[in-house]
């Protein structure tokens, strides 16, 4: 029963964290509400388009009264706006933005109109999108089942090591190879097909996503090994308690950025110097 109880936890915890990596980080869809003439509506605003197409910007607005303006310009600059009339496509509003390298980005504004009223979107607030690269299907998802599988065996040989279970030590071996597999391996092969760079963690830069997964891994890597021939349970506990701190950063904070006038990549938390 106890068993059963461990398994349910680390169950709950993993979903909270999927729900709240959802909800959280820059390259997530950015919900807004506007209400025009007793009229609400919703819309996710995007924040990362893959691909070397143009980003489409679409809004659902069955009113053909309202037509909608999108303002936007590369960031971080003081470049001018550049201002463009959405196009109606049947009950739709559309623009685009401008294809940009990978790790490229703007920053763009949606003004809805009628009868001669603005309304701007997320409080006319800008949003900052993200282009990159188009990442295979068949390495993303892998990618992200073995981030989150590693992440629920972690928090399963947590709590087992917590109450000394005989099983701790087989759970933290499996997560270190899930681990591995999700964020050594597969991580670099997206970041690769994203941004055409396969690590930009320490030593050569400081993106934050790869950084804070090998800082997490490092911490399993010593829990495997001081268990290995004694019972050290503590050292998993301690490994659990980091994933769960990696975790609760938003993925893809202080990411890949393209510099706008260099036309280089920059990393991690260098952003915060050049900004």
């Amino acid at each position: 029963m106890k068993t059963f109880l461990y398994w349910i936890v680390a169950i709950l915890i993993t979903a909270g964290a999927i729900i709240y990596q959802k909800k959280t980080g820059p390259t997530y869809d950015k919900k807004v509400e506007i209400n025009i003439e007793n009229t609400t509506y919703n819309f996710n605003l995007i924040r990362s388009h893959g691909g070397e197409n143009d980003c489409k910007i679409e809004l659902n607005i069955p009113d053909q009264n309202i037509s909608g303006i999108l303002e936007y310009r590369k960031y971080p600059t003081n470049d001018p706006w550049t201002k463009v009339e959405m196009e109606r496509q049947y009950d739709n509003l559309v623009g685009y933005l401008p294809h940009l390298p990978p790790a490229g980005k703007y920053e763009y504004l949606v003004i809805l109109e009628k009868n001669g009223k603005r309304y701007a979107l997320n409080d006319a607030q800008t949003v900052i999108i993200r282009f990159k690269g188009d990442v295979q299907l068949s390495v993303l998802f892998p990618h992200i089942f073995f981030m989150f599988f590693a992440m629920f065996l972690g928090n399963l040989a947590g709590i087992m090591a917590l109450f000394r279970h005989k099983r701790y030590k087989l759970f933290t071996t499996i997560t270190v190879i899930a681990l591995f597999i999700g964020g050594m391996i597969l991580g670099p092969w997206v970041q690769w097909y994203a941004f055409g760079e396969a690590w930009a963690g320490i030593p050569f830069a400081w993106d934050l996503t790869d950084n804070k997964t090998l800082f997490a891994f490092i911490f399993w890597v010593i829990a495997f090994f001081m268990n290995r021939k004694k019972e050290r349970p503590l050292y998993t506990v301690i490994a659990s308690l980091v994933m769960l701190l990696v975790y609760s950063i938003p993925h893809s904070m202080f990411g890949s950025q393209l510099d706008p006038e260099t036309g280089e990549i920059i990393q991690g938390w260098i952003r915060l110097f050049y900004l």
